[in-house]
């Protein structure tokens, strides 16, 4: 992809920026902008700074190459005006974070709003149109890290981003050229929006496919029976409608924190659960000692065990497979171990269907932090066909899980490209206006 070119050329008076079109003059950001300025971030454990707080306080994380239309936290009154370092910038002003993590992620700001002290806030344009100026740190981003310095992270000051001198077009031409970026970049925005929704469509009906599935079964022409719960209705004639507790043992994690090594024994806790097996790749390990403990009182996860999380990310859970080599719960998980009457993969579909997560809702209603207990989840209700149905049922929903992965993976990959049409389009010299 290429634009237009300009008629001609001269070279750039900065060594990062080879030629620029003849007529763009070279401004230093201080003489584009009356008020470049940050904020800072009042003490977090005194709540009269936050409390009833209406005054927007945007973050870096908050910075994500977008009008900022409201924010996480909101600060007082009181809070402006213990701190001096907290101006209210107007709409319109751009935030740009120096930085951590993100480091040189932008957002325009969409209403009044303070910034914290990771934020370098640019304001009262002069020479600069601000849309374009965004464009321009967003083409250059990639230079303007590594022109930054630190020690763990990479970190640019409020005076490092004063010195930046940008060669820029009159401020008409540089009107247009923000205009039509906006225009391109708002086409892909809506394509990537419509992509995004398809995937949460397609995991949607995944999910209701499951839950058909694991609660009528494959055979359209059974026959029914009252399941003895008005919330969950009539269910096949030779199913069982029972608690976890009477088809599995549930072993909650011990409660105890072990000693970190660098080579030991894995630690499954909940960022170990994501996928359909145990993955230990990135997981914490413990030494000999602590493991034993950890896998006292029958603890010791087997073949065919399902982890599942308890805390935080509850609901998620992961089965143990044969290749998985020998390793301990951590914390904030617990070891489901079916009967023989239940296999895990019919119980890992029924744990993924909507009768469960209907069930995580009732239980966590009002609760501040999502969390629950064993004994909430030995108490969950589940239905249990015959062995050689549940069988059945994990050949059915492997295809329909293959099917969506593979829709899924072709929408992913669709969504991908535009990504990178997107970066192309703020990766390239501007458009001759």
């Amino acid at each position: 992809m290429e634009y237009p070119a300009y008629d001609s050329y001269k070279p750039s008076s900065i060594d990062w920026i080879d030629k620029v079109p003849s007529h763009w003059v070279t401004w230093k950001v201080t003489h584009g902008f009356n008020l470049v300025g940050s904020g800072t971030t009042p003490k977090s454990d005194n709540q009269s700074y936050y409390e009833g707080g209406e005054t927007p306080w945007i973050t870096t994380s908050e910075l994500r190459e977008k009008e900022i239309l409201d924010t996480k936290f909101k600060i007082t009154k009181t809070a402006l005006a213990d701190y001096s370092t907290l101006k209210v910038y107007k709409p319109g002003s751009l935030a740009f974070a120096m930085y951590g993590a993100t480091i040189g992620r932008l957002g325009i700001l969409g209403i009044d709003a303070t910034v914290n002290q990771a934020c370098c806030v640019f304001d009262e344009p002069e020479q600069f149109d601000t849309k374009f100026f965004f464009y321009w740190l967003w083409m250059r981003r990639d230079v303007l890290i590594s022109l930054s310095v630190g020690g763990g992270q990479p970190n640019l000051s409020q005076d490092d981003l004063k010195q930046i001198r940008a060669p820029i077009p009159p401020v008409t031409e540089q009107q247009k050229i923000s205009a039509f970026l906006d225009y391109k970049t708002q086409q892909i925005d809506h394509l990537i929006e419509k992509k995004k929704a398809l995937i949460e469509k397609l995991e949607e009906k995944r999910i209701t496919v499951i839950t058909q599935t694991v609660t009528k079964g494959i055979n359209n022409n059974i026959k029914l029976k009252p399941s003895g719960k008005h919330w969950l209705g009539d269910i096949p004639k030779n199913w069982v409608c029972s608690y976890l507790k009477h088809f599995s043992l549930i072993y909650d994690c011990k409660h105890l924190t072990a000693q970190f090594v660098d080579d030991g024994y894995p630690l499954a806790s909940i960022s170990e659960v994501k996928g359909w097996y145990v993955d230990l790749a990135t997981s914490k390990k413990t030494t000999y000692e602590y493991y034993h403990d950890l896998i006292a009182g029958e603890r010791k996860p087997k073949t065919g065990d399902i982890i599942y999380s308890r805390n935080a990310t509850v609901g998620e859970a992961a089965i143990v497979s044969k290749n998985t080599p020998d390793f301990a719960m951590g914390q904030d998980v617990c070891l489901i171990r079916s009967s023989d009457l239940l296999l895990p993969d019919f119980l890992m579909y029924f744990l993924n269907s909507k009768l469960i997560l209907q069930q995580l809702d009732l239980l966590m209603v009002g609760s501040t932090f999502k969390r629950i207990n064993v004994n909430d989840i030995k108490n969950f209700t589940l239905l249990i066909p015959p062995i050689e149905e549940q069988k059945q049922i994990i050949d059915y929903l492997i295809e329909v899980e293959n099917k969506s992965q593979s829709m899924v993976l072709k929408v992913s990959e669709a969504l991908e490209r535009l990504e990178e049409y997107k970066a192309a389009l703020v990766t390239l010299d501007f458009p001759a206006f």
